[in-house]
């Protein structure tokens, strides 16, 4: 009998022996690696590849650092609100033996060590959405109503926190609407996109791909906000888009749809930062960041909901889950991993921003670097996908390119926008 234990450990398989797979023939990729199939088979090997706290030894979206509003003022973190530093001076000064000096050292150093907490919550959340995700997109091949279910996660989260008070709820006017409409749709479609790929090649390589983001910014940046990048920017992008193409031609579980959905998520993705960026740079009550994300959230799900039962069916049917159960499908591990997915995409993003507002935009940039390499490492591991040397050093290559970027950006003079 299946293990009915909750998907707390991604290793719980979601099909019984020698049931079948919900994918269609035609909709299968000839070049999955072996370790994946595993699961669309329902192989009676009851551990994936490895216990979850394998992975939790690393650190784990979407790249928001354009979000960040410009004008306004950022509003506090909301797993980890800001602490007056005044404050916390006046409270250590009044302790003997404390000066203020002191009371300022041991301030930086409180922050450094909710930064580092704020990062590693970050890089584990970003994990378990990986993990989890790819094992639903495997096995239920839905990725528009996967991908809607995720925006309905997290409109219920933003929902809560807002009837909670956790954040204030944003006054929003014809204007604003206007304005973040086209930013949602790009949101939409980036990240429905970004599932596509994830259904159809291995979360390493679609890692890879994504990590042409800063091409997909400067070429944007350059044509719709007059921004011409230095000498040092363009030099970066070099071995980025040698990386990836090295790392394609050498991909075993490479095929067009997953690649080129995967592009098409970059080019999205970065379009959605770059309107959005002038966006708040020319309004002048232009939302915080965080409002700014869970508006396009709330935009994005009632966009695709419609759309991706036009497109997919309605998938919840008792008729449908039976059907799935008889084919062997665990429907209560199903769920319960799509839960969590859904909670992990919305929350590692909400986190993302709060670190955001603590450091600037290069930095957190070079953060998200970091973590590309986290989540491409971990998923290696965790899936055991096959990576041949060559392909490694493509994989190597776009992210030291990456590296580059952000530090070139760094270096680089901030430029007026036109």
């Amino acid at each position: 009998m299946q293990s009915t234990a909750l998907a707390l450990f991604p290793s719980t398989p979601f099909t019984k022996p020698g049931s079948r797979d919900l994918r269609p023939p035609s909709s299968s990729s000839t070049r999955d690696s072996s370790p994946l199939r595993s699961l669309e088979r329902g192989a009676h090997n009851s551990a994936l590849v490895l216990p979850l706290r394998t992975t939790s030894r690393f650190c784990s979206a979407s790249r928001p650092n354009a979000l960040a509003p410009v004008a306004s003022s950022p509003s506090p973190s909301l797993l980890f609100p800001r602490r007056k530093e005044d404050d916390t001076k006046t409270r250590a000064a009044s302790v003997p033996g404390i000066s203020e000096d002191d009371s300022a050292e041991l301030s930086g150093a409180a922050r450094t060590l909710r930064l580092g907490v704020m990062f590693g919550v970050w890089y584990i959340l970003n994990i378990y959405f990986n993990i989890y995700n790819k094992q639903v997109l495997k096995v239920y091949p839905f990725p528009a109503t996967v991908t809607a279910f995720q925006f309905g996660c997290g409109t219920v989260i933003i929902l809560l926190m807002w009837a909670s008070r956790l954040h204030p709820f944003p006054k929003l006017t014809r204007s604003q609407l206007a304005a973040i409409l086209p930013l949602a749709v790009a949101h939409t479609m980036g990240n429905l996109l970004t599932n596509i790929s994830l259904g159809r090649v291995a979360v390493s390589f679609t890692h890879t791909i994504k990590a042409m983001e800063p091409f997909f910014t400067v070429v944007l940046a350059s044509l719709f906000l007059g921004e011409r990048p230095s000498f040092w920017v363009v030099s970066s992008l070099v071995p980025i888009v040698g990386g990836v193409a090295l790392a394609s031609l050498t991909e075993a579980s490479f095929n067009w749809i997953g690649f080129g959905s995967a592009m098409a998520s970059n080019l999205t993705n970065q379009s959605r930062n770059v309107f959005s960026k002038k966006f708040m740079v020319n309004n002048e009550e232009a939302l915080d960041n965080i409002n700014l994300f869970s508006v396009m959230t709330i935009m994005s799900f009632m966009f695709l909901a419609p759309a991706a039962i036009f497109m997919e069916g309605f998938k919840f049917t008792p008729s449908y889950l039976r059907s799935a159960a008889s084919q062997g499908l665990n429907i209560k591990e199903l769920c319960v991993r799509s839960l969590l997915a859904g909670f992990c995409f919305h929350s590692y993003q909400q986190v993302s921003y709060g670190i955001l507002q603590m450091i600037s935009p290069v930095t957190h940039s070079v953060g998200n670097c970091v973590k590309r390499v986290v989540v491409i490492v971990s998923s290696v591991i965790f899936f055991q996908t096959p990576i041949s040397p060559v392909n490694s050093l493509g994989t190597a290559l776009a992210l030291t390119g990456v590296f580059l970027y952000s530090n070139a950006k760094r270096m680089k003079p901030k430029l007026k926008v036109s």
